[in-house]
């Protein structure tokens, strides 16, 4: 790489938000149990002012529709915050060889489990999703002959990845946010989500709003009701389920308060797990050039012993340092990835070393140690693959450090940003929680189960078991896009404020919960409960999960939410409301995806992308330089379940549990012009929704 000019690694490291949203204006109040309630109105609201929510409130907002955007802290989620070395944008287009749907919907879906419309979809939205971004703005790499710059990431074969750097997602924010701006989308900022307002229309439930805490209000509790034809989730995923995590802080997401709801869920065993930084300090992702400039892993104990802890696990030095240079673009923990010395080794040997109270680090001012008895470390001793990758970018320097310099001095800014050094001090990390791949149940244009009600994101469920790197911010976008096209042509209706009182019931409901849970004594309070959520689902329902252990882990997680639903969870100050509900949430989120994952254990499933599945039933072990690891034998992943989603709906305290197999989709080469042209036209595009079974 060229050397860049500070300033240009400032504007893309040191990435600024614009100011001046506009504020919404509330339209009306109501005294509710001694409590003066605002009440705003608008056609659509969109929960989250991410990437993915942003993109749906402008496109609605350009067809005409009446959107607010509520955020818990503007330019304060996933999008905005989190990344890796060059957070990856996923497009259609080859490294050189045009655009291929069919074949991008394959690699999308490939893991399974996933509906092959949706993977369609994503794959020809991806076009519309990602040139609207550069219209507005977004600075994605080009060559002088004006073709955008690609790259491999995970689950991606072929080279559709492109990137701005660490913050592209953030930079996605910016540039949909200032459109926002420019189209005068009003926010509620500092407003967070509880409760999904329902009602009955003509027999049928629907959503009619959502009710809120947010900071700014003057009332006692911050409470506020917004009433809307149409709701858009799009909050991203359960940040805080997770103790070792890679999420912002905060983070807690909707998926909980759309299973309170009884929306459908699906695919809740799905999530992706990789190294990242520590949540206690600065947590990002160490994917691509990071681990490509093969650093030095190793581990610390308290007395400040070093341990070459790789060193056992594979047979050569070569071996070594060229699966963790794979793990740049094999960022993800792959069960079968720890089998033949492959790079998903490396996931579980910090896994074992973390285990015995050792600190895992990586030190870019060291190359690789020797595996005892073998030869030391060599950039002319590397596998091929990982040779011609460093050569093609000259990226042959003696150092990681300077190896990092060259391909990405991006990524060493990032850290300086956030006062670590990588000049100076090594970089600790561990295996997190990165990703939930499942999420609500979604037809083909985002709507959930809940008719009038959408997610859009990470928190819809569109994933299936892999997704190439980058995928889901396209998904994002495209599934921004299409929603705001099905509310759009619906006609959705302004409520009027006196609909209030259909849902008076409601927020009653709310503002008793709130006055026991400021009484209470009980003991589950909201370090108790982070504490148990966090700590049950990292040491029972990670990437490394014993199969005898599953059925337990859900009995503690019922056991909790029983106890919540009695004793109730106390707070002490009127600023932990809205935490008091987002925990509660997160509690049942947690039993949900146990239950989903204990379901999937009973029916024989095996390990496939989010976790391997261990049991001393298990049919392979990997194998290391010292031998096999019989403690993690695991259970292999069987073909049948590819083809199959798990669906949770909860209902009066319990999941009902079903699978459905995945939706399937005509071929393309038979949808014809002069055949289709009039459902356009006419709009019946707009009719293939939701197939409730």
């Amino acid at each position: 790489m060229t050397q860049v000019p500070q300033e240009i690694l400032d504007s893309l490291t040191k990435v600024k938000m614009p100011s001046g949203v506009l504020h919404k204006e509330i339209n009306g109040t109501i005294d509710i149990d001694g409590i003066t309630c605002p009440i705003y109105t608008a056609e659509a609201i969109v929960l989250g002012s991410g990437a993915a929510g942003l993109r749906a409130a402008c496109e609605m907002k350009r067809a005409g529709v009446d959107v607010i955007v509520a955020s818990q802290s503007l330019y304060g989620g996933t999008s905005a915050c989190s990344g890796s070395d060059k957070q990856t944008l996923h497009t259609a287009g080859t490294s050189n060889n045009g655009d291929n749907f069919n074949k991008l919907a394959q690699d999308i879906g490939s893991g399974g489990a996933m509906d092959l419309d949706t993977a369609y979809i994503e794959a020809t939205g991806s076009i519309g999703a990602f040139s609207g971004l550069q219209y507005l703005g977004l600075p994605l790499p080009q060559d002088r002959f004006g073709a955008v710059l690609r790259y491999q990431t995970d689950h991606d074969e072929v080279g559709r990845a492109t990137s701005c750097g660490p913050r592209t997602s953030r930079l996605m924010v910016k540039v949909l946010a200032e459109e926002a701006i420019r189209l005068n989308i009003p926010f509620l900022s500092g407003s967070t989500g509880i409760q999904i307002l329902k009602q009955k229309v003509n027999g049928k439930e629907t959503t009619c709003g959502v009710i809120c805490i947010d900071r700014n209000e003057e009332n006692e509790y911050g409470l506020s009701v917004v009433l809307a034809d149409k709701v858009v989730l799009a909050t991203g995923g359960p940040g805080e389920m997770y103790r070792d995590s890679v999420y912002p802080k905060h983070c807690f997401g909707s998926l909980g308060m759309a299973i309170e709801a009884g929306i459908d869920v699906t695919n809740l065993t799905e999530s992706q797990f990789g190294i990242g930084t520590r949540r206690q300090e600065f947590p990002w992702n160490l994917s691509g050039t990071y681990v490509q400039v093969i650093p030095y892993i190793f581990s610390r104990d308290d007395q400040g012993n070093e341990y070459n802890f790789l060193g056992d696990y594979f047979r050569t030095t070569q071996e070594l340092a060229s699966n963790v240079f794979r793990k740049g673009y094999q960022w993800p923990f792959h069960a079968t990835r720890m089998l033949d010395y492959k790079s998903s080794l490396v996931d579980l040997a910090i896994f074992i070393e973390s285990r015995k109270g050792r600190t895992i680090l990586m030190d870019f001012n060291r190359n690789p140690l020797p595996v005892p008895g073998d030869q030391e470390f060599s950039l002319e001793r590397l596998d091929e693959d990982v040779r011609t990758y460093l050569e093609n970018n000259e990226a042959l320097q003696e150092m990681p450090i300077d190896r990092l310099l060259q391909m990405n001095p991006l990524s060493i800014e990032l850290y300086k940003m956030h006062n670590h050094d990588l000049n100076v001090e090594p970089l600790p990390f561990d295996v997190n929680n990165q990703h939930m791949n499942g999420g609500i149940d979604v037809d083909i244009w985002s709507q959930s189960s809940l008719d009038s009600c959408y997610a859009v994101g990470e928190v819809a469920g569109t994933h299936g078991v892999t997704r190439p790197g980058g995928a889901a911010l396209n998904a994002g976008q495209v599934f921004g896009m299409r929603c705001a096209k099905h509310i759009a042509n619906s006609g959705p209706k302004a409520p009027n404020l006196t609909e209030i009182e259909s849902v008076k019931s409601q927020v009653l409901l709310v503002i008793a919960n709130i006055r026991d849970s400021l009484k209470s004594k009980s003991a589950l309070n909201l370090p108790f409960l982070s504490e148990n959520v966090q700590s049950r689902m990292s040491d029972k329902a990670g990437f490394i999960c014993h199969a005898d252990e599953i059925q337990q882990a859900l009995q503690e997680a019922k056991d909790l939410n029983k106890t919540i639903s009695t004793e109730g969870i106390s707070i002490s100050e009127h600023r932990e409301i809205a935490r008091l509900f987002q925990w509660r949430q997160t509690a049942i989120s947690s039993e949900a995806v146990l239950t989903a994952l204990n379901h999937y254990a009973d029916q024989g499933g095996g390990s496939r992308g989010a976790r391997a599945i261990c049991s001393s039933n298990g049919t392979t072990a990997p194998a290391t330089r010292l031998g096999p690891l019989e403690e993690f034998r695991f259970i292999e992943e069987k073909d049948d379940d590819k083809s199959k989603k798990i669906v949770l709906t909860y209902q009066d305290g319990d999941f009902s549990i079903k699978e459905k197999q995945i939706r399937k989709m005509e071929s393309p080469s038979t949808i014809f012009f002069e055949k289709n042209w009039a459902n356009y036209l006419t709009d019946r595009i707009y009719e293939d929704g939701f197939r409730h079974t």
